[in-house]
């Protein structure tokens, strides 16, 4: 079942690829991907391949990918093939956090969106799930280092299927933020949130989700509510049998953070660094492993688009829709 067609005027500096533009406009299922994975989380030429698994894989659970980035300033929803190419063979592509954007489009730039910036473009055009691989975070180390992913999500009502945060981060001081931030955290059929190439980081979720109809319900609830302005954030782990070993984790993470520490490497150029330094030490084993869990979060948010989407039409189709009020008692 599809929404009611809608018009959906954007600004020059946004273009919309045709596949994504008639999508939005039917009320079809849509999924959002970011670029920074594909110009900065994996290797050249491996990043386009999996740039294009991924389209395929949200396409064949029923859904229509929409891939952004910047190209020349203008933010483009919706990569084509040879757009991706362009942003996964270039060696010149910066990352841009939500807050770069102005600056890119100002300067006719071309840059990969982060979580930050791609939440916030999909919800400016309507695209309501996103799927990446893991969220950025609280750093480790004890000095005020945050992501700017968890910002963006607190004000952005988007709902985001990931492999919990990265586990080279602060996991229990990043999901205290979560929470200070009204963002929804869920785990999908877990009580454990995952920590990226772990299936469990030692943290609990307070909620678990079992469907992609619930977790299609909680965004239809959030809104209802009048509670939507913070994101939902899916944890889909990795399955125990699949995840990295721990102990090698922990002994990869640590001297890699010594390393860090050891060559001045600060800020926004710890988490490459470090995923580097994985794949690395891992000898490929971080990488496929990558490439798996953003597969199947891009099949889960696919699956919740569709459900989305169904539920809307359903909706839609509804003569009367308010909200209940109970009776007040007869006056005495």
């Amino acid at each position: 079942m599809t929404g009611t067609a809608r018009c959906l005027p954007f600004p020059p500096e946004i273009a919309v690829g045709d596949e994504v533009a008639v999508a939005l406009a039917q009320g079809l299922p849509t999924v959002a991907l970011e670029s920074t994975l594909i110009a900065h989380g994996l290797p050249r030429p491996r990043n386009l391949e999996v740039a294009r698994e991924l389209g395929a894989v949200v396409r064949a659970a029923g859904a229509t990918p929409a891939t952004i980035g910047v190209l020349d300033g203008r933010v483009v929803v919706g990569l084509h093939d040879d757009q991706l190419r362009r942003i996964a063979l270039s060696e010149q592509i910066p990352k841009l956090s939500a807050r770069d954007l102005p600056f890119a489009v100002a300067t006719k730039s071309d840059g990969a969106t982060t979580v930050a910036s791609t939440a916030a473009i999909a919800h400016r055009v309507g695209i309501g799930v996103f799927a990446t691989g893991g969220l950025g975070g609280v750093h480790r180390g004890g000095t005020y280092d945050e992501s700017a992913d968890l910002g963006v999500l607190g004000r952005t009502p988007i709902t985001v299927v990931c492999a919990g945060v990265k586990s080279i981060l602060d996991v229990p001081a990043t999901l205290e933020r979560l929470e200070t931030l009204s963002v929804l955290v869920a785990g999908y059929r877990t009580d454990r949130f995952p920590g990226f190439y772990l299936t469990d980081s030692g943290c609990a979720v307070p909620w678990t989700l079992d469907s992609p109809a619930q977790v299609a319900a909680a965004a239809a609830a959030r809104d209802l509510l009048g509670l939507g302005s913070a994101a939902i954030v899916v944890a889909n782990p990795v399955p125990a049998d699949r995840q990295m070993d721990p102990a090698l984790h922990d002994r990869v993470l640590t001297r890699a953070l010594a390393d860090a520490a050891a060559e001045g490497v600060t800020g926004k150029d710890v988490t490459p660094y470090l995923l580097a330094r994985f794949h690395q030490d891992t000898e490929g084993v971080s990488l496929e492993l990558n490439i798996e869990l953003v597969r199947r979060n891009a099949e889960l948010a696919a699956q919740v688009a569709v459900a989305a989407a169904t539920d809307g039409a359903a909706r839609a189709n509804v003569p009367v829709a308010g909200i209940s009020v109970w009776p007040r008692p007869p006056a005495e």
